[in-house]
């Protein structure tokens, strides 16, 4: 890598990590779900869902000063998921939920024990942490495999991400994912490419733009890495691509410092080089 290219990358690096790692942008309480803390919530927030008078939700919400305090579903575990999806429902009446995509997702308390699932337009609000999975995909000459995401996306429409990147849904394994979303995004199968393998984990925590601004991301990206043999492309299956590229190493990491790659795209990347 060229001295100044070097120095750029170097930069952006020391920015997106920054980016990656920021207190919530307002204040927030401890969100509990049958006494077990799953996240956090702006109070104004849940102010507005009790405001609504939507029974039965009015009398499971409920907002405690002292021991475990904080905003509290109050519910049994094995009621969990209708009363998460009772509120993601109601966050959605009220303008207060990303978008609404009918998947579920794991919700996992604070010490990663599942508990429920809830609508994965709900989880930025409710301040619960999630998982994802990206592949760095490379050609055997050492370029990487890159996506121009959708202009039609609702987040970071235009913007480049890594081959594959998903969420975890939660029926997925981590093995599962990589393989629906690689196939959905890529039209990939991942028996076909060589030597995958876990590469490593990326973590973020940031305030979200959803909900109105009252969103905060927890999310751990699990990411993986293969060789895309020679001769093989991907070929976009679900609409959410605009196209491919194929980049050299030098190229790549000039295009993350200019800003057109995602943040957690460019961070896995980085985490791909050994940065």
């Amino acid at each position: 890598m060229a001295g100044t290219d070097g120095a750029a990358f170097g930069q952006w690096l020391a920015q997106a990590r920054s980016q990656a790692r920021q207190p919530p942008a307002a204040a927030r309480e401890p969100f509990w779900v049958a006494g077990r803390c799953v996240g956090s919530v702006p109070s104004e927030v849940m102010h507005e869902i009790r405001g609504l008078c939507l029974s039965p939700l009015n009398s499971l919400l409920t907002f405690q000063e002292q021991s475990s305090r904080g905003w509290h579903l109050q519910c049994t575990p094995g009621d969990a998921t209708g009363a998460l999806n009772l509120l993601a429902r109601a966050l959605q009446a009220a303008g207060r939920c990303g978008p609404w995509r009918d998947e579920q997702l794991a919700v996992l308390d604070a010490q990663g024990l599942r508990l429920a699932t809830v609508e994965r337009g709900a989880v930025r609000v409710l301040g619960l942490a999630t998982q994802a999975v990206h592949l760095v995909g490379t050609a055997p000459d050492g370029r990487m495999w890159v996506q121009q995401r959708a202009f039609t996306k609702p987040n970071d429409p235009g913007l480049w991400d890594t081959l594959m990147g998903g969420m975890v849904a939660a029926s997925d394994t981590l093995e599962l994912a990589v393989a629906r979303e690689t196939w959905e995004e890529a039209g990939l199968q991942v028996q076909a490419l060589a030597s995958l393998r876990h590469g490593g984990c990326v973590e973020f925590s940031r305030p979200s733009h959803e909900g109105g601004g009252a969103g905060y991301m927890r999310e751990r990206i699990e990411w993986f890495h293969a060789v895309v043999p020679a001769g093989m492309a991907p070929c976009n299956q679900d609409g959410e691509v605009e196209r491919f590229d194929l980049l050299a190493p030098e190229s790549l990491r000039e295009q993350v410092a200019q800003g057109r790659f995602t943040l957690e795209a460019g961070l896995v990347i980085a985490a791909f080089f050994g940065h």
